[in-house]
């Protein structure tokens, strides 16, 4: 639930009475601790078709999701439960919905553990969140994309956020921040004399970075040219294949939950802190580090969602996990302190240039209809909706067919060029080459 303020002109209003009024109701209730996450976020949006502005709105809501936790069988287990409560109700409304919540507590068991405690949080200094000017940014990027008679923006929808978030706990903590967060959804169309296509992206950030925007638009307007004159992706067996794209965040994101502490835990993975993860590979090493900060992520908190602070740490070495990260409770479990619920990952550039990635015989996807990383099993999946197939003579655009592999095969010779590139929360190489993946073509 949540309450919408119709003056879309004011600032955002943090109920503050209804925060202190659910406090005092949650101390006298029957909980054994909880957790408050207060969000207040003032939104601009705009939906243009090609580039007249069709409509637009302003957003100003508040969110309060509640947490409560009922100690078990003498203290040995813990229940949890949580649910969202609005702030335009009554305060018998909201003793009603505390009671709901620990009831459902009750029917939840695990095994004890203690909620974050305070500590030295230095929060980050930064400008106030201007959310109309971030809003203004990326309409003027947008119309300075490089369009041309046969590749275009269709339509596309601009959503600018500024958030206030107020975290407080049963052990003492209660702090304050606030941070940006914006998408844009594009929709792009090529045509030829006979055929019309659309190409959709999706762009998540924290404020507007122009010029990266307007560089991967550009990208995906080039990708519809070449959509129009693929051919079928032929039968190539086993193939070096680069990702190019947003995809690639999927690869490295397997990484990082393979270190995470409720995996750990569940035996979900079976990584070991100091123990390599590929100790044959003759490839590149992934170095992956949790970052507090990481310019214009839409993730850049001081605490992470249980109010444990977030620093820079170091995950994975070289291909050897140093620490391991995760909510609370497994950290508990697993005697983990001084960690967090990570948001912002960096992976460092490989040794390989561009030129070095792209060399050989390889097939580079630029699209996928789907793609996929079993964070799990590590078993990959996507179909291709457009490729390069670079046979060491020429390039030719490919469409169909699909790939398949598993990173546990693939860890141990995987290529990543030293240049980087950023998407949203994950700063990783630009080019990442996997050797050997399952290629099946439609010819």
């Amino acid at each position: 639930m949540s309450a919408e303020l119709t003056d879309e002109g004011r600032k955002q209003k943090v109920d503050i009475e209804m925060i202190e009024e659910l406090l005092e109701i949650l101390k006298a209730s029957d909980a054994d601790g909880y957790e408050i996450t207060d969000t207040t976020t003032l939104a601009y949006e705009f939906y243009f078709i090609k580039h007249r502005l069709d409509q637009n709105r302003v957003r100003d809501v508040q969110h309060v999701n509640v947490k409560v936790f009922k100690k078990l069988d003498d203290g040995k287990m813990l229940g949890s439960a949580s649910g969202e409560i609005s702030p335009t109700l009554s305060e018998d409304e909201i003793k009603d919905e505390v009671a709901k919540l620990i009831d459902r507590a009750e029917n939840v068991k695990n095994p004890f553990y203690e909620l974050n405690k305070p500590a030295d949080i230095d929060i980050a200094k930064s400008e106030p969140v201007d959310v109309s000017k971030i809003a203004e940014n990326f309409v003027a990027a947008m119309k300075e994309i490089p369009e041309t008679e046969t590749e275009y923006l269709n339509s596309y929808e601009i959503f600018a956020e500024k958030n206030i978030r107020h975290f407080i706990n049963s052990e003492g903590i209660d702090i304050t921040f606030e941070y940006p967060s914006s998408m844009v959804e594009v929709v792009v169309n090529a045509k030829d004399g006979a055929h019309e296509i659309e190409l959709y992206r999706l762009y998540n950030a924290g404020t507007c970075d122009k010029e990266n925007l307007k560089k991967d638009i550009t990208e995906v307007l080039k990708y519809g040219k070449d959509k129009l004159i693929a051919k079928p992706t032929p039968k190539m067996g086993k193939m070096a294949v680069v990702f190019p794209t947003s995809d690639a965040t999927s690869i490295y994101a397997w990484f990082a939950e393979k270190c995470n502490a409720g995996f750990i835990y569940s035996k979900y993975s079976d990584w070991e802190i100091g123990k390599d993860i590929a100790p044959n590979a003759k490839g590149d090493k992934v170095t992956l580090k949790a970052v507090r900060n990481l310019p214009n992520s839409s993730k850049n908190f001081d605490v992470d969602e249980e109010g444990a602070p977030i620093k820079d740490m170091t995950v994975i070495e070289n291909n050897v996990p140093k620490t391991f990260f995760g909510g609370r409770r497994f950290r508990y479990y697993l005697g983990i302190e001084d960690s967090f619920l990570a948001c912002n990952f960096d992976v460092s550039g490989g040794t390989k240039s561009a030129e070095e990635i792209r060399s050989g015989k390889y097939l580079e996807i630029v699209e996928f209809s789907d793609f996929a990383v079993d964070s799990i099993s590590g078993d990959i999946a996507g179909e291709i909706r457009l490729g390069y197939y670079h046979d060491g003579d020429k390039v030719t655009p490919v469409s169909g067919g699909s790939i398949s592999g598993c990173m546990v095969n693939f860890v141990n010779e995987i290529y990543m060029s030293k240049e980087k590139r950023q998407y949203d929360n994950f700063n990783i190489p630009a080019l990442t080459r996997l050797e050997n993946v399952s290629v099946t073509g439609v010819e």
